[in-house]
């Protein structure tokens, strides 16, 4: 039974969807894109950022499993680098044994195809997965979730992260309805936000394009992180399309006339979501600025959220000068609920990772793709 792994085209949509059935009857809640062409971040000359995918076919009629590849421009140590994300890999040893070692042969492919390859997400490191990229030599980092709850009754009452059983459902019912809930998180939050400060006054515009401004602001401070990806004006336009999905708000961030940065924030009503019920989640899901201004990036940022009344608004941050913000705006810091897993040879990139891992910036786009937390 040889397997190839083929990049992803029309001839296999079909051999896809029959994947994607294999896995769903067996109950596996897993399968993979069945378009070719990517709907997020198609290729197109000239733009250093897209996204591709790969199959593991069978006898040249049976696909078996996928991955996908994003890289990306970065400001890797000083100086300018290819570094891709990867998602998946999605393989049919969920369900037939036979396949069981598929899954570490498309990992090292994709090692194959872009040495400086990483992941960042999977939640702690007790995740399977994890373990088995330690066990090969990759880098895990921890880095944490911040969350804010802004409407608590709304939030005890609909979260499905929470309430996974009768007696805490009744019980988050109890302090919702009693306004003990309400009086807990404003204690909290207001708490961790007796920090809060602004160091002046801030202007801040929405912006559908990024512009020469934003190239300008990348130079300036692309030299204070160890890993970052490109946040020019020709990335953002790409990784942002006019128009399309991910639906974020561009905010420009400017202090007496200069720009000092930029937050993309987005709005989502959940409807069963499994962790978030049928919450109204705001997520800030990109930033970018100097460390120091990282308050006043954030707070803008979170100030719109805010006046659109979502229940809680959440961020995924690695870089400590953005998670510190957050928390001077009355985030819980959740710690080490996200992983970031760095391949061997990005790891020896990134040398010595103890003083460098500080500086590593990352946020929702540089995953494959925005989404609530």
């Amino acid at each position: 039974m040889p397997i190839e792994i083929l990049r992803h085209g029309e001839q296999w949509k079909p051999a896809v969807l029959a994947f994607n059935q294999r896995m769903k009857a067996t109950g596996s809640s897993w399968g993979y894109y069945v378009e070719p062409v990517d709907s997020w971040l198609p290729e197109r000359p000239g733009v250093p950022v897209w996204r591709e995918h790969y199959l593991a076919v069978e006898d040249g009629t049976q696909v078996r499993g996928g991955y996908a590849l994003k890289p990306q421009s970065c400001w890797l140590q000083g100086a300018s680098a290819t570094v891709c994300d990867y998602q998946g890999p999605v393989s049919e040893g969920v369900i037939d044994s036979r396949y069981s070692t598929l899954a570490l042969r498309l990992l090292r492919d994709m090692e194959r195809r872009q040495p400086l390859l990483y992941s960042w997400g999977h939640g702690g490191e007790d995740q399977v997965v994890l373990q088995i990229l330690r066990k090969l030599g990759w880098w895990l980092h921890p880095t944490p979730m911040c969350v804010r709850v802004l409407r608590p009754a709304r939030f005890l009452h609909r979260n499905a992260w929470l309430r996974t059983t009768a007696a805490r459902r009744a019980g988050l019912d109890l302090l919702a309805a009693s306004g003990l809930g309400w009086l807990g998180f404003t204690a909290l939050h207001g708490a961790l936000g007796l920090r809060s400060h602004v160091r002046g006054a801030i202007e801040v515009e929405s912006v559908e394009r990024f512009g020469a401004w934003a190239d300008e602001l990348f130079d300036r401070c692309k030299h204070r992180y160890s890993l970052v990806a490109a946040r020019d004006a020709k990335n953002m336009n790409a990784l942002l399309p006019k128009g399309s999905w991910p639906p974020g708000i561009a905010l420009r961030v400017a202090r007496g006339g200069e720009t000092i940065g930029f937050v993309v924030v987005m709005e989502t009503q959940m409807s069963g979501d499994p962790r978030f019920g049928d919450l109204r989640v705001g997520s800030i899901i990109d930033c970018l600025g100097l460390p120091e201004d990282a308050p006043d990036v954030i707070g803008a940022g979170f100030d719109y959220l805010r006046r659109r009344e979502v229940d809680l608004v959440v961020s995924n941050q690695s870089h400590p000068a953005w998670s510190g913000a957050l928390s001077l705006h009355g985030f819980v810091v959740l710690q080490g609920r996200r992983t970031f897993a760095a391949s061997p040879a990005l790891r020896k990139a990134l040398e010595p990772v103890d003083s460098t891992a500080a500086g590593i910036h990352l946020t929702n786009l540089d995953g494959h793709g925005p989404h609530a937390l």
